[in-house]
């Protein structure tokens, strides 16, 4: 007895939404890994004004809850204070918003959300590679 196959087109599966979650972080994490190319992390922190925000995040960073005993607090600690930071520097400006927005995104989850820890420690390389150990 032969089981009859299925056209081709019956056997393709359009992809989950799973698999869309893990190229977008993908994307993300392969944009965020690496200091702007337009300016090194280097020359980035040499900059009088760029010093003065990384001081700013580093002061923001280190307030607040304890991040490994409420990292949910911590997360919720976080959103507002980057998000009022400012600079002049474009990349910086962008990276501390990416960092407020998935702090916000960790928050929301209930620190539930593994795409949103892995937005979070995206976006955190991306503050160290402006403001080195900002976020340790």
């Amino acid at each position: 007895m032969t089981i009859p196959l299925r056209p081709a087109e019956a056997r393709i599966r359009p992809p989950t939404a799973l698999t869309l979650v893990l190229v977008g972080l993908c994307a993300l994490l392969a944009a965020c890994s690496s200091a702007p190319a337009s300016r090194p992390a280097s020359a980035a922190t040499s900059s009088a004004a760029v010093r003065a925000t990384c001081n700013q995040v580093s002061a923001v960073l280190s307030d607040g809850p304890d991040p490994d005993a409420d990292p949910v607090g911590y997360a919720e600690a976080q959103v507002l204070p980057l998000s009022q930071i400012r600079t002049t520097d474009p990349g910086l400006q962008a990276a501390i918003g990416d960092l407020a927005s998935a702090y916000q995104a960790l928050f929301a989850s209930n620190g539930n959300s593994s795409s949103a820890k892995l937005a979070v420690a995206a976006a955190g390389k991306r503050i160290d590679s402006f403001c080195p150990g900002a976020t340790s």
